[in-house]
């Protein structure tokens, strides 16, 4: 009998070390292939694997460009819905920094009297089962209606759930309503028909057709704007760069205000009528993963620190810390939007307090991922950051004035009518 329980123990025992060392190998192939993407690595399998890559981009332009024509020609026709739709994206995957923009925007549309749902489609956020869903259609049953992350009182789904970026928004924005499906116009009705909003944010919404939008918010990352320029999965681009011409306003994000002329010319190239807004992401304060604890950013100034991230650009967010004094001393990568296991985070907290460092600081996107019973011995805080606008207006409230009134009416008519009567209107 012992020797039967030893045997089970052991296989056990072997198959999850086979598991850890499959997922750390896919990881690092996937990690490999990210930096193959960004031409971070060089080398005989990098360009192979790159020129792999290369056939599948023409094949991706191939069908992005047939499903441009067939709504550009009204074969495949996009919804109005009725009421004011803003769309924010960009022409690439990666970090633009849209989260920020599109809480900026909600935030303001709402104080002026606006009733905002924000339309997500929830990366990586739980889906409808496979069979469930098959089975639904087979039976012709009624479709699940959109996840109700926030219903602009209560935030009822955590980011396991709905995705980190709409949970983010969910809790920093009182009073939005924050939906995810991924058919946005089912969850544009929903949110009219259920909470009687009446302005619809699109969040990452740029390349979805069916639901038109009156205004296109085009973003931007100034540091790196389009990659190699080449489409996925050889580059970075969702679609040709020529698609620039479907915006009504370019942000430059992440920008440090010089003026970069090459890119002006090649936006301008495309598209000679937008509006091109730059704007930075500023940091405000450290903010403690429990608790209300806030500390300035001068208090990084001298400390050893711990970094871990799972975002698209972290080069940029090590660089602030940097930038305000910090020596990290440890820092780990993780892949975009990555799920941590419990064993990943325990692994940092362990390295941060065995160095003896002052902090750990991860972003605000990493620290929803985080379990909420796990603690460590060194304080944890994320990085909270907010937009600033440079240069193409005064600030946010002159470009949300832009969006809040409809066109060709005079500044003092106010855009709705549900408007508190002693707000001015800006």
């Amino acid at each position: 009998m012992a020797v039967s329980s030893s045997n089970v123990l052991f296989k056990l025992f072997m198959f999850r070390q086979f598991r850890d060392n499959l997922t750390r190998k896919v990881n690092d192939f996937s990690q490999f292939t990210v930096d193959v993407i960004y031409d971070r690595r060089h080398g005989p399998v990098a360009e192979f694997l790159g020129s792999f890559l290369s056939v599948l981009s023409y094949l991706f332009s191939a069908v992005v460009q047939l499903r441009g024509y067939l709504y550009q020609h009204r074969i495949l026709r996009n919804k109005p819905l009725g009421c004011l739709v803003v769309v924010v994206g960009n022409l690439t995957v990666g970090g633009t920094g849209k989260t920020p923009v599109v809480e900026k925007f909600a935030r303001i549309l709402t104080e002026r009297g606006r009733k905002v749902a924000i339309l997500s489609r929830g990366y990586k956020s739980k889906t409808e089962p496979l069979p469930s869903k098959l089975w639904r259609k087979l039976t012709h049953a009624e479709a699940h209606p959109p996840k109700i992350v926030s219903d602009g009182k209560t935030v009822l789904l955590d980011s396991e759930v709905a995705g980190d970026e709409p949970y983010m928004l969910a809790r920093n924005l009182p009073g939005v309503v924050v939906l995810c499906d991924k058919d946005r116009v089912k969850a544009g009705s929903f949110a009219i028909r259920r909470f009687g909003c009446d302005t619809l944010i699109l969040d990452d919404g740029f390349q979805y057709l069916p639901l038109k939008g009156r205004l296109n918010l085009l973003l931007i990352d100034k540091t790196n704007p389009f990659g190699n320029q080449h489409l996925l999965p050889r580059g970075i681009l969702r679609e040709p760069i020529k698609h620039l011409a479907r915006a009504s306003y370019i942000f430059l994000t992440k920008s440090d205000g010089t003026r970069d002329e090459v890119l002006l010319e090649l936006i301008r190239e495309h598209n000679p009528k937008a509006e091109i807004i730059e704007c930075a992401h500023q940091p405000q304060y450290l903010q403690a993963i429990r608790g209300d604890k806030r500390l300035p950013l001068d208090y990084l100034q001298g400390r050893r620190i711990a970094v871990f991230s799972g975002i698209a650009s972290p080069e940029s967010f090590e660089t602030m810390l940097r930038g305000y004094g910090a020596e990290i001393r440890y820092n780990q990568r993780f892949l975009d939007h990555h799920r941590f296991s419990r064993a990943e985070i325990q692994h940092v907290y362990t390295q941060a307090a065995e160095a003896q460092l002052d902090m750990i600081v991860t972003t605000e996107k990493d620290a929803v991922r985080l379990f909420e019973d796990m603690h460590s011995s060194i304080p944890v805080y994320f990085l909270r950051l907010e937009i600033d606008i440079l240069s193409g207006e005064e600030d946010f409230e002159g470009a949300a004035a832009r969006i809040c009134l409809p066109r060709n009416v005079p500044a003092h008519i106010e855009c709705v009518r549900s408007r508190p009567k002693n707000r001015s209107n800006k």
